[in-house]
């Protein structure tokens, strides 16, 4: 760590000279040697970084945004060519170029705080050796000394030796409770960072290894922090700590206010958007005509389901969504709506395997009965009447045939004889006219 740090040496003046004027503000109304005036400079020069990369962080979401989308053709492209390497990594580029994405876009804010972290890391450093650094000079390095953060001093470590945290005006055992308590903290945000990203703003609509590599990370970065931390300053922690706060509440803001489309995020968003539009009657602010606008654009086979409930809700309201993000009243879409919902509803319901078992033997039963009625009607020596009666249409072939060959009498089908002969058929097996046997073949 002391050999990264000494190479990221160049960045330790400008952070060591911003840390002296955020202590000089809070040590006026602290107390120039307390562990308030030293820490919250520490936050102070994270908050102040932070704010430099917001830039980097809205490039790292559209980033992370586009890497998710051409996972699918990404994979296409590995199966295709995962024969041919060079051919494989050839099309990754060209589909990268074609998009306008860059892989390490996601990790330019992580990359630009490094320097700063290293540089931090070796100002505290040198503050615990008693070493002047920067434009720390000998009276602010006394003053940096003495300054303890719930009894624990800004340059001690967790795996520091009691007569090096006696040195500082400490205790061990404090110094352990401050560092372990801070450690988990630091775990703990960054756990529930990516956990957030995963369950709330990740496209459930596509499965791809790019999900299971961020689920992965979720539980591996939290144990390499925790590992790494018990080496890190206590100014150190808070430093991270800080970072990771800020990062958590960044990703929260982004995730309600801009999510991703196909996200459980986008499904509350719409379905807040919409309880305003039908409260209020329009669409105020013009982030959300902008959103309600690239939707519009959208063909239906391009909205997700999210996208389709969202107009679905609107035109149950009676509004109307316009090319230029505003919505309209409109009688005709409330209309269809309700037809469409009442359409959706006088479909029948979908009927279990016993209950079309059993339907299925009803109605081999009532074919049956009827056949038997027929057959018994025909056969009973009786003037024809004139009043029609149900029949099959095999058996009004039948009769329509025997008439047609004068006076011979009419014979009984043979499905009837058979059925005269074995009964009822049983449930499962065939109805009706039997294929006869070969006279070969054995009984």
């Amino acid at each position: 760590m002391d050999t990264i740090a000494n190479f990221f040496s160049f960045i330790t003046t400008p952070v060591s000279w911003v840390i002296v004027q955020f202590h000089k503000l809070f040590g006026a109304i602290f107390g120039p040697d307390t562990g308030w005036a030293w820490g919250l400079s520490i936050v102070s020069l994270v908050v102040l970084i932070r704010i430099c990369l917001i830039p980097l962080f809205v490039k790292q979401i559209k980033a992370t945004r586009n890497m998710q989308a051409l996972q699918p053709k990404m994979k296409a492209i590995q199966e295709r060519y995962k024969s041919d390497k060079q051919r494989q990594s050839e099309e990754m580029m060209k589909l990268y170029k074609e998009t306008g994405t860059n892989p390490l876009s996601s990790c330019l804010p992580i990359l630009a705080q490094s320097p700063f972290f290293f540089a931090l890391y070796s100002v505290l450093s040198h503050i615990a050796e008693g070493k002047t650094i920067g434009v720390i000079n000998q009276s602010l390095l006394d003053s940096a000394r003495q300054a303890h953060i719930f009894g624990a001093p800004l340059a001690a470590k967790f795996t520091d030796s009691a007569e090096k945290v006696a040195a500082l005006n400490a205790s061990i055992t404090d110094v352990r409770i401050v560092t372990a308590v801070m450690i988990v903290m630091m775990s703990a945000s960054q756990f529930f960072t990516q956990r957030q990203l995963m369950m709330k703003n990740v496209d459930l609509s596509v499965k791809t290894p790019y999900m299971q590599q961020q689920k992965m990370l979720m539980y591996i970065f939290p144990v390499i922090f925790a590992v790494m931390g018990i080496n890190f300053p206590v100014g150190v922690l808070v430093y991270w700590l800080t970072t990771n706060v800020w990062t958590m509440g960044q990703q929260m803001y982004v995730i309600n206010q801009n999510p991703t489309p196909g996200s459980k995020a986008q499904d509350a968003y719409l379905q807040r958007l919409l309880k305003s539009i039908t409260h209020r009657g329009e669409v105020r602010g013009r982030r959300r005509k902008n959103i309600v606008k690239i939707i519009v654009a959208k063909s239906s086979s391009d909205r997700n389901d999210n996208e389709r409930r969202f107009f679905t809700g609107l035109a149950k309201a009676g509004f109307a969504p316009q090319a230029d993000g505003t919505v309209v009243k409109s009688d005709t879409v409330t209309a269809e709506a309700e037809g469409a919902a009442t359409a959706r509803r006088q479909q029948p319901k979908r009927q279990t395997k016993a209950q079309r078992q059993a339907a299925a033997q009803q109605h081999a039963k009532d074919a049956e009965a009827s056949d038997e009625s027929a057959d018994t009607v025909s056969d009973a020596p009786t003037a024809p009447s004139l009043e029609k009666k149900p029949q099959s249409s095999a058996k009004s072939a039948k009769t329509a045939g025997s008439q047609g060959q004068g006076d011979q009498p009419a014979r009984p089908s043979r499905a009837n004889s058979g059925g005269s002969r074995q009964g009822q058929a049983k449930s499962g097996q065939r109805k009706g006219q039997q294929r006869p046997k070969h006279p070969s073949s054995k009984k």
